[in-house]
Parts: C-alpha cells; sequence; structure tokens
C-alpha cells in the first residue's frame, strides 16, 4: 500500500499526473457542482504549474503541483497529529518552497509530504514514528480504474448509472482518451449541462468531443 513510509510503488510524476487528470474528469462528470468534487484538477495553476487537489468535506485535503521539474505533494488529515514542517520538509528542492510555505497550503496544513524532481525518484522528509493518513490519502494512485469505480461507487452513491460505473469507460480515461457523449452517458442518465463540462475538461486540459 502506498504510503510516506512505503512509496516505492507511487508512480513517476508524470503517470501521476494523468491519474490525476483523469479521476478529474470522472469526478466532472459525476457532479457538475465543484464544490462537491472530491477530486480537481486546475492546468493553469500558474505560469508553467498545474495543481491537483482533493478535498472530503470533512478537513482533509491535499495538494499536488506539477512543474516540469518536479511535483509536490501536500497532505493535511485533520484528525492525525501534525509533525514539525521543517522536518517534514527537510531537503525540499527550492523550487517548491513557495508551494508549500505559501497559500492556500500554509493555512491548510501540512501531514506529510513527498516530492520528486527530474533527476531523483520520490521523497519525504525526516519522518517520526505517527500515522499521517497518507495510506488511505494516497491508494487512490495505484494506477487500476478499478480502484477509483470501488471509491466513487461508495461517494457519490446515485449519481451514476443503476447499472454502475462502466469499468471500459473509466479505462479509456485513465488512458487519456478523448471524452465522448456516449462515454459520459454510460456513466450518467443524462448530463445537466454540457457547456458546463467543456468547462471543466478546458481546466483539466483533458481533450472531448461531443458532436
Amino acid at each position: 500500500m502506498i504510503s510516506t513510509k512505503n512509496y516505492s510503488s507511487l508512480p513517476d510524476r508524470r503517470s501521476l499526473e494523468a491519474i490525476c487528470k483523469a479521476i478529474s474528469v470522472l469526478d466532472a462528470i459525476m457532479s457538475q457542482e465543484w464544490e462537491h468534487r472530491y477530486y480537481s484538477f486546475n492546468s493553469k495553476w500558474d505560469a508553467n504549474e498545474r495543481c491537483f487537489q482533493m478535498r472530503n468535506g470533512s478537513g482533509d485535503e491535499m495538494h499536488i503541483l506539477f512543474r516540469e521539474d518536479g511535483c509536490v505533494i501536500n497532505g493535511f488529515a485533520h484528525e492525525y497529529e501534525q509533525q514539525d514542517k521543517t522536518k517534514l520538509t527537510d531537503n525540499l528542492p527550492a523550487v517548491f518552497t513557495d508551494f508549500i510555505f505559501g497559500e492556500p497550503v500554509k493555512s491548510i496544513g501540512t501531514t506529510f509530504c513527498l516530492w520528486s524532481t527530474e533527476l531523483k525518484n520520490w521523497q519525504t522528509g525526516h519522518l517520526e514514528n505517527v500515522e499521517d493518513n497518507s495510506d488511505e490519502m494516497l491508494a487512490i494512485f495505484d494506477g487500476e480504474p478499478q480502484t477509483y469505480i470501488d471509491w466513487a461507487r461508495d461517494y457519490f452513491e446515485e449519481s451514476y448509472k443503476e447499472s454502475g460505473i462502466p469499468l471500459e469507460t473509466v479505462t479509456k480515461v485513465y488512458k487519456g482518451e478523448p471524452l465522448t457523449r456516449e462515454m459520459v452517458l454510460s456513466v450518467v442518465e443524462e448530463l445537466e449541462d454540457w457547456d458546463q463540462l467543456v468547462e471543466d475538461l478546458a481546466e483539466i486540459n483533458y481533450p472531448c468531443s461531443f458532436k
């Protein structure tokens, strides 16, 4: 299981970004109201930066910053003890300092932090022997479409078709295939606002063809 104590199976940052975009697309289909989504992705976070966000509605959040020269993950689990942030970020590359110590991350908090650059694999700072909930928050990144389906089945309940969330469609989205009207309607009975979905996909920077 992926965690700060066992992150060897965490995907490389380019594969991780593809997963982040995929699950944000699927969330956008099942919840057209952004505030009710669990996962979201902003491809225009800042100049040459993209940001993925997880919010569970109960206080837990995760932000992942993607840059051409690296990636950093900030996780916050509100029911868990926060360690000294300077220790959690020991040896953090300077390119991530503004993100990790600036807003909104500063106000949210940090329970765990992982990062990767072009030259090195995933790293973390000094960890004390305490739980940080990273295993639960990072589990979605195992690269398996079925993992998302199993999670979304409970979270979105009746937001998808009675027949369930189709593995074939989720797999196509995980592969980055352009989203079609047929794919959307294989997940939900109907979509209230197609223009809104187009806007959401543009923000995610995910291809679509709804002709």
